[in-house]
């Protein structure tokens, strides 16, 4: 592998490694349904093999209804049809495994789908053996029980009487209410993101041990370890009291009740002890967690807790929010500079960073804090990759990125299937706001831009599939693909194949202190990796302008040479627009 002999015996295999995501459904399909699968990606491994990562992270393969797209998980222990059978898992694991890559599978045990066994038996009625398996709770005393909903199927449909019997005033991640009324037994359960995914009750030893028991069933089975999905909601403040009302006031803010709950660190270093704890092999474990704290951050990696090895934080891809993430606001280099510095700062002697632009709930980095158009797409691609991947923490690429894929122009709101977008859509313009500027924050900021399909070749579905594609093919696939990227030696994909390469050859830009330069500069980002004898300098552009380098800068760095650049031979004195460098001294 790659990495071997690059890393002291007893630092960990992941601090050096690139991680690859996977969104199977976009990746490749193979057989002609317009859906990726399982054998599409087997076929893939050689490309990704190429380009030096060392660990794919796929996505949820699980049996889904697909409400959202799998995260909506039905059976914890089988492959969903749509993307092929166990043994075609089995198949694409043991690749993975021949080529020295590691596998990662997608956890997602703050909820399930309301199809899964264990909700169909908790809701048969109070009595359930099941029932506290979830949040189950009566209506609000005094709450107004007209217009009640019948169950899932119902979502979107309770009258505000419904929605005022609500066990409390939370609202959902996909907007409305964060309860559904169940018809039969008249209570409510719930569910933080759609109606189909209600929340698991980790207060119930019983669920614990039954997710530690599928997680035990995969590593069995030879998978590498786990990106567990919005792991910091699983605690709950048990008495769910009513939030604050903020904005427009439709639903009160339920986070301080289950963002880092109470109990959220007792359960994860449980997790550990019955997953993780005395396994031989040495395996991955990375929680996305909304909203968490540097602070506690700072807990959950902390080794000598055994909690989990990295965090997945949101702080820096919010920075360009307004009102919402939809509302979009143009982002300050200073911000991006002072958010990533101080994790960088936080976690320097204590756990470690994820590093990620990309990923399948974001647009497209290049779309969003770079220029897609045709003069400086290749080179702000390639500035924005420098400079995430030579920060201190583990890099994260998501499929297309290394091609400098862009957003999708989506023409209407016909073309939009993301359940996040729409229910904004909808609730937004029932509040009276414009449908045309409603529209331009979904192609700015939704989901569906990360999960057009994957652009393979310029042919008329861009080598995806023989069929019809389950999300249009992005328009831009004839000239942006990687067929082309590949021929291309001044592409995207080998600047992305070239910086992991000098990543995994040099153990300052794993291991190194992290300095940040030029803090308050609007336009430059500048920054040192020192380790031993070794420091690198990594001075990026982030304008479509040419910007002086600091004197000072120039004359300290005069004699280091350039390991790896996006705009060929530098002028000292001079960044060209989006241009980065990055150089070495000893």
């Amino acid at each position: 592998m790659a990495l071997d002999g690059l890393r002291d015996a007893d630092d960990a295999w992941w601090k050096s490694a690139v991680v690859y995501q996977i969104y199977p459904r976009s990746f490749a399909d193979s057989n002609g349904d317009g859906i990726g699968d399982l054998a599409g990606i087997t076929a893939r491994l050689d490309y990704l093999m190429e380009l030096g990562v060392d660990v794919l992270w796929l996505s949820p393969v699980y049996p889904s209804p697909q409400d959202d797209n799998g995260y909506d998980i039905s059976d914890y222990r089988d492959i969903d049809p749509l993307f092929g059978t166990l043994a075609d898992f089995d198949r694409l694991l043991a690749s993975v495994h021949e080529r020295g890559m590691r596998l990662v599978m997608d956890l997602v045990v703050n909820h399930t789908s309301d199809e899964h066994p264990w909700f169909r038996e908790s809701r048969e009625g109070p009595n359930s053996a099941k029932r506290d398996w979830y949040w189950w709770r009566p209506a609000r005393k005094g709450g107004d029980a007209a217009g009640e909903g019948e169950g899932s199927e119902s979502a979107g449909s309770e009258s505000a009487g419904s929605e005022s019997a609500a066990p409390n005033n939370w609202g959902s991640f996909f907007s409305g209410s964060a309860w559904q009324q169940d018809g039969a037994s008249g209570e409510y359960y719930l569910h933080l993101f759609s109606p189909k995914q209600p929340d698991l009750n980790w207060e119930n030893p019983q669920v614990r041990q039954a997710v530690y028991a599928l997680m035990r069933w995969w590593l069995d089975r030879g998978v590498d370890g786990f990106r567990m999905d919005v792991i910091n909601l699983i605690s709950k403040d048990p008495d769910l009291p009513d939030g604050a009302l903020h904005g427009d006031g439709l639903y009160g803010d339920g986070s301080p009740y289950y963002i880092c709950g109470p109990r959220v660190h007792e359960y994860l270093r449980e997790m550990h002890r019955e997953v993780f704890a005395g396994r031989p092999e040495r395996l991955l474990t990375v929680g996305e967690m909304p909203g968490v704290t540097l602070e506690h951050a700072r807990l959950f990696t902390d080794p000598a807790r055994g909690e989990v090895d990295m965090v997945f934080q949101f702080e820096h891809v919010g920075l360009d929010f307004g009102r919402s993430k939809f509302d979009v606001r143009p982002l300050r280099l200073t911000d991006l500079k002072a958010s990533l510095g101080r994790w960088q700062t936080g976690l320097a002697e204590v756990g470690w960073n994820s590093l990620y632009w990309n990923n399948h709930d974001q647009p497209r980095i290049v779309s969003r804090f770079g220029d897609d158009g045709p003069e400086y797409r290749v080179r702000s691609a390639t500035m924005l990759g420098t400079v995430l991947h030579l920060h201190r923490g583990t890099p994260y690429v998501y499929q297309g990125e290394e091609l400098g894929m862009t957003n999708a122009p989506f023409a209407s709101i016909e073309d939009v299937h993301d359940i996040e977008a729409l229910g904004h859509y909808t609730q937004a313009v029932r509040a009276g706001e414009d449908p045309a500027r409603v529209l331009d924050g979904l192609r700015a900021r939704g989901r569906d831009n990360a999960r057009t399909p994957m652009q393979w070749d310029a042919s008329e579905h861009a080598g995806f599939t023989t069929g019809i594609p389950w999300l249009p093919i992005n328009p831009n696939h004839t000239t942006i693909n990687a067929a082309a990227a590949v021929a291309d030696p001044e592409s995207v994909y080998h600047h992305y194949r070239r910086l992991i390469a000098l990543r995994h050859s040099e153990p300052a830009l794993v291991h190194g202190d992290f300095t940040m330069l030029l803090a308050d500069d609007e336009r430059l980002y500048a920054f040192t990796r020192r380790y031993r004898d070794t420091t690198f300098l990594v001075l990026a552009n982030f304008t479509g302008e040419a910007v002086p380098v600091p004197v000072d800068l120039v004359a300290e760095w005069a004699d280091a040479p350039l390991v790896l650049g996006n705009a060929g031979p530098i002028d000292a004195k001079v960044v060209r627009p989006w241009e980065a460098r990055v150089h070495r001294r000893v």
